[in-house]
């Protein structure tokens, strides 16, 4: 006799836009990251490349949490009309059942960002209320309001390289979160007399967007726009400034990040000031933190964030009634 199991659900990109919560994102990151991690939890991203079509995916088994699962996303370039999906499949521990599919475009977004705020929140000094803003994308946007969840932001100054788009950002910013946010004509006019710097776009060329020379100690950087070796986003002077740097996925930053790879190349010790961001959240690094003088965090993303985030709006949506049930049935082989 077949024991009967809920069927998996969907949850849309709208839906997950409808139940997120900042504070909820963020604690759940930092609950996670400061339990033990086995590498075995994490494994390395892996891409699968034919001509023009790529998969990657991301999987992780988050310790402490009901779920585990993958993130996929793939484009076939020539497509007619390509375009990138994600999807985030989540399997349930107590019933060892796929449980959800989750639409992973505003995860994405979403994960990013907290787990930045999640960093942030440990690394900024007490004080930290100026915000620089390097970029106006989707990913400048979401940290902005990520940040204003650990820290009372008291301005934010911006600067990317189209006018109309850094203007167009404080405007909306600004009224968002009810905070003064002005455009800077710029990065180191935005720079200048922050105490917290995001770094959140490649610029024009693969240039560097952000130098060493228009930091201060005291100041804490963030940088999210450089995960594979073809980007840059931060000259190797900050890489050299900053005294610890923190990272989600150590292997990945040192090892395929265009920055860190540039700054090693060029000779500076990254390895050296490098630390996890699980050591970070465990408390094992509080001495260092609090003797560093210019702390970075520096990201690539990973699983495991993808799947925290996509637990959180996933049990949210469900007892919002938000989730769709979808008419399937998975054969399932049983472990042994």
């Amino acid at each position: 006799m077949s024991a009967s199991f809920p069927a998996p659900v969907f949850v849309s990109a709208k839906t997950v836009a409808a139940v997120f919560c900042w504070d909820e994102a963020i604690h759940a990151l930092q609950a996670v990251y400061a339990q033990p991690i086995a590498t075995t939890a994490t494994p390395p991203r892996t891409i699968a490349r034919d001509k023009k079509a790529w998969l990657r995916t991301l999987t992780a088994v988050p310790p402490g949490t009901r779920y585990f699962g993958a993130k996929v996303m793939g484009v076939a370039l020539d497509a007619e009309a390509a375009g990138v999906e994600y999807v985030i499949v989540l399997f349930d521990r107590q019933t060892s059942r796929i449980a959800a599919f989750v639409d992973g475009n505003m995860v994405t977004a979403y994960r990013t960002a907290a787990t930045s705020a999640a960093a942030l929140d440990r690394l900024a000094r007490a004080g930290s209320a100026r915000l620089a803003v390097l970029g106006s994308g989707l990913e400048a946007r979401m940290h902005t309001r990520a940040f204003a969840a650990v820290r009372p932001l008291s301005e934010v100054v911006v600067f990317s390289p189209t006018a109309t788009r850094r203007e167009t950002f404080a405007r909306d910013l600004g009224a968002e979160l009810q905070l003064p946010c002005r455009a800077a004509g710029n990065a180191r006019e935005a720079v200048e007399g922050s105490t917290i710097v995001l770094a959140a776009a490649r610029s024009r060329g693969e240039l560097p967007i952000l130098d060493g020379d228009s930091l201060k100690d005291g100041m804490t950087v963030v940088s999210i726009g450089s995960t594979v070796p073809e980007q840059r986003e931060i000259d190797v002077s900050v890489a050299e400034r900053a005294d610890f740097i923190v990272c989600d996925v150590m292997d990945e930053v040192l090892g395929e990040s265009g920055d860190m790879l540039a700054a090693a190349q060029a000779g500076v010790d990254i390895r050296g000031k490098a630390f996890s961001l699980n050591a970070l959240m465990s408390g094992k690094l509080d001495r260092e933190r609090d003797e560093a003088r210019l702390p970075m965090f520096k990201s690539v993303g990973s699983g495991l964030q993808d799947v925290v985030i996509a637990e959180l709006v996933l049990t949210k949506a469900v007892a919002a009634g938000l989730a769709t049930p979808l008419p399937i049935a998975f054969e399932t082989k049983m472990a042994t």
